[in-house]
């Protein structure tokens, strides 16, 4: 798989969330998030600063997912990445 141009493929990595105090904060809690986390399985031909496997923040209102072998991944574009872990 070869995505073209500035757009990434990823997969979401599904994280507890817990704050300072040690409480894990509920589903509901976690989707007010502005920001989710994933994997970076492949980017795009004009990507230079993220890799493979890198581990990503991204802008949780952008990309779209799609199957592709029954494997569901998200594509976003470069740009609604914030943080490169």
């Amino acid at each position: 798989m070869k995505p073209i141009g500035k757009y990434i493929v990823i997969t979401e990595v599904q994280e507890e969330i817990e704050t300072s105090s040690g409480l894990l904060l509920s589903s509901d809690d976690a989707k007010k998030m502005r920001y989710k986390r994933g994997l970076v399985v492949a980017p795009g031909t004009d990507v230079s600063v993220i890799s493979t496997d890198d581990e990503i923040y991204y802008d949780k209102g952008s990309g779209y997912t799609m199957l592709i072998e029954n494997i569901p991944y998200t594509i976003i574009l470069e740009r609604d990445v914030v943080i490169v872990l």
